[in-house]
């Protein structure tokens, strides 16, 4: 009762209450809200006004830290409910996610995610330091990309270091259809320009070993829910959906179109390349 009195009142219920309130609004206030963490709101914003998702915000924050947050760090749940709970549903900031759902789904009502076994799957962890300097090529990552209200998948694969792709048209994303699309990607190229794979953890990347026992390209993969962690060909999918939306009905879609759109992206010039294009950085090594 001491916690809510006034000092110099008797005991009141109503006050009481008003008290009570006061402190749990100020428990329930989100990290995001507070205002000793306003650098980190902002920085939260304006990477989602990039569009970029609270889980590659998240991911960043943890394993590379920018200046001036001090480690300062959020979760990628905490950004989800700034976003649809807190004072971000001000800022109208839904619409930069890949959804655009102006309304959250409830747990329950969210797909779940079976554990998938990936035999000898190898941490990204574990990758080679060329690989991640990008010091020489070969070094890939691979997606998959989907489309609504359909079982057509394109599957994705981008050189690091050249910035090159492929792009295969698939049936569907079964783990038997992804290694053959990424067997003809190999083949498209000389044996050398293919050392490793970068991959996510979906289950198309199960039969990772194929690829592995035929053509001796090795692959890492990410941590769970880390797209960040191969951020090359998340810029990569960016670039791709300019050309196929999400809602591209791909049964109308040829593979000499998907062949096109492919060879648009390798002669587009790149400021990272000192404005040469993807093809011709590739040539220097074909």
């Amino acid at each position: 009762m001491k916690r809510n009195s006034d000092a110099y009142l008797p005991y009141r219920a109503v006050h009481a209450q008003r008290l009570h309130d006061a402190r749990q609004r100020k428990k329930n206030k989100k990290k995001l809200e507070k205002f000793e963490y306003a650098k980190l709101r902002e920085y939260v914003v304006n990477k989602l006004n990039q569009n970029c998702s609270p889980d590659q915000i998240a991911g960043r924050l943890k394993d590379q830290p920018p200046p001036g947050l001090n480690g300062t760090t959020v979760s990628h749940e905490s950004i989800y409910q700034y976003i649809y709970n807190g004072e971000g549903r001000f800022e109208y900031l839904y619409p930069h996610l890949r959804t655009k759902r102006s309304k959250r789904q409830r747990r329950f009502d969210r797909k779940k995610h079976n554990k998938i076994n990936i035999p000898e799957r190898i941490s990204i962890h574990l990758r080679p330091a060329e690989i991640n300097e990008k010091s020489r090529v070969g070094d890939w990552e691979t997606d998959s990309m989907i489309f609504s209200k359909q079982k057509n998948t394109l599957s994705v694969q981008y050189e690091r270091k050249t910035m090159l792709c492929r792009l295969r048209k698939l049936k569907n994303k079964e783990a038997g259809e992804t290694e053959q699309a990424i067997a003809q990607s190999v083949e498209s190229l000389p044996n050398e320009l293919w050392q490793s794979i970068t991959r996510d953890n979906g289950l198309e990347n199960a039969k990772h070993l194929n690829t592995l026992n035929t053509f001796n390209v090795q692959s890492y993969f990410c941590d769970a829910y880390a797209s960040w962690q191969k951020g090359g060909i998340e810029n990569l999918n960016k670039l791709i959906r300019q050309y196929l939306p999400r809602k591209t009905d791909m049964s109308k879609i040829s593979h000499d179109e998907i062949y096109a759109i492919q060879e648009q992206l390798n002669n587009r010039p790149r400021k990272s390349l000192n404005y040469l294009t993807p093809n011709e950085v590739i040539a220097k090594y074909i």
